[in-house]
């Protein structure tokens, strides 16, 4: 009997609750997996990325910090 068939037999046996931790741990498996072959940031990497969208970023929270204040000031 092949591996998936042991555990395609095992399965068939589960509770809906056991079946439930079941399906989050092969999601874990899988983003676990995605993961690993992503590759790392350096330093010099994730610098380039901060400078590029910097700028835009400090826009967007002026932008926004007017419409915060409005609503908090009674």
């Amino acid at each position: 009997m092949s591996m998936k068939e042991q555990v395609t037999h095992e399965l068939d046996d589960l509770s809906e609750a056991d079946l439930q931790q079941v399906s989050e741990y092969v999601a874990f498996l899988k983003f676990r997996a995605r993961v690993s072959r992503t590759p790392a940031l350096d330093e010099a990497q994730l610098a380039a990325l901060y400078s590029e969208f910097a700028d835009e970023d400090r826009r967007l929270a002026e932008e926004g910090i007017s419409d915060f204040i409005e609503g908090f000031v009674p």
